[in-house]
């Protein structure tokens, strides 16, 4: 689905989504070509706890906490360094 039809069918609502298809642009955008609702939720801790379960199970997953009231999905791509914990 397209994020505009999405913000219809659940409006003022936090969603756990998942990316169907995705793309990064040259300035490190990512971009969103159609995506897939998981879950919905009255609160943002609700969808972080489900997010934060779904994403242990499968890490390679593409899935995002977003608010359906912004008009679009802004998801600016970060190159991590370090060391990540286990946990």
């Amino acid at each position: 689905m397209k994020w505009q039809e999405i913000r219809q069918k659940y409006p003022d609502t936090w969603l756990l989504i998942e990316a169907v298809e995705a793309h990064t642009t040259n300035e490190k955008r990512r971009i969103i070509d159609r995506l897939a609702v998981i879950d919905a939720f009255s609160g943002f801790f609700d969808a972080m706890q489900v997010y934060k379960k779904l994403h242990r199970q499968a890490p390679q997953r593409e899935m995002y906490v977003v608010h359906t009231v912004n008009d679009d999905i802004k998801i600016q791509e970060q190159q991590w360094t370090g060391v990540r914990g286990i946990g």
